[in-house]
């Protein structure tokens, strides 16, 4: 975005912007504010420029099970237990896993062995990169895990969290060469199906993530709900047949 474009969306002169930015001006705590808000800059970087500019940070960074979060878990573990009997979890900004319903450990656990990944079992990208997680048993890898890798460059360059997330699983052993370099240019298909086979047991699902709605805590910026949905008919039987497996 342009100086001249900036100062435009921020209802701002440029002039007062160019001072602002070559230091010749000093901004006041509102300013930064509505240049966050204009460049749309998340939470956690808005403290960091509140505190540049010397001023307090002004969103928390509370966890989840900080009290005045409660309502906000209850609802996350509403909307799980309403996904029932197919997976659904939540992820902070690393793609570490902060809840899931029941049904997940009890699909996805039929594909990995937990205690092979260790504490790696608890990120969701190292499920499914990982030599020993969900990769040997899904069928389209490269189809599904693409475009995934590139959702993780386009993070990476937004924080260091993600970035160390992405060298971590491109330095698992088998990754395509040429997923270390981001390709803005790679097709985005409409909805890409995850297909997990081992032995007789054949599973497609697609999924989608959703975003809490006008967070004011760094936490719930970051926090995502992905859940899955069965790709066919069978995928749909099998998971209510393990749901009542499990109930019996």
């Amino acid at each position: 975005m342009s100086q001249l474009a900036l100062a435009a969306e921020a209802e701002v002169s440029a002039r007062h912007l160019c001072f602002l930015e070559t230091g010749r001006a000093q901004p006041s705590r509102e300013m930064v504010h509505l240049l966050a808000s204009a460049l749309d800059v998340p939470l956690a970087d808005r403290n960091a420029l509140l505190l540049a500019a010397g001023y307090a940070p002004a969103y928390a960074e509370r966890g989840l099970d900080a009290p005045e979060l409660r309502h906000v878990r209850r609802v996350l573990t509403f909307i799980l237990e309403r996904q029932e009997p197919y997976p659904a979890l939540v992820v902070d900004a690393g793609w570490n896993t902060v809840l899931t319903n029941a049904a997940a450990p009890r699909i996805f656990y039929r594909f990995i062995d937990a205690a092979a990944l260790g504490p790696l079992a608890g990120n969701a990208m190292h499920v499914i990169c990982h030599p020993q997680g969900l990769r040997r048993f899904i069928v389209n890898w490269e189809e599904f895990a693409g475009p995934l890798i590139q959702t993780l460059h386009r993070e990476a360059a937004a924080g260091p969290v993600a970035a160390a997330l992405r060298d971590a699983v491109l330095g698992y052993p088998g990754m395509p060469v040429r997923w270390r370099v981001p390709d803005p240019a790679a097709p985005v298909p409409p909805v890409v199906c995850m297909r997990l086979k081992r032995e007789d047991l054949a599973l497609g699902f697609f999924s989608t993530l959703t975003m809490l709605a006008t967070p004011r805590d760094v936490t719930l910026e970051q926090l995502r709900i992905e859940c899955f949905y069965p790709a066919d008919k069978q995928t749909e039987e099998t998971a209510r047949r393990l749901a009542e497996g499990s109930r019996a």
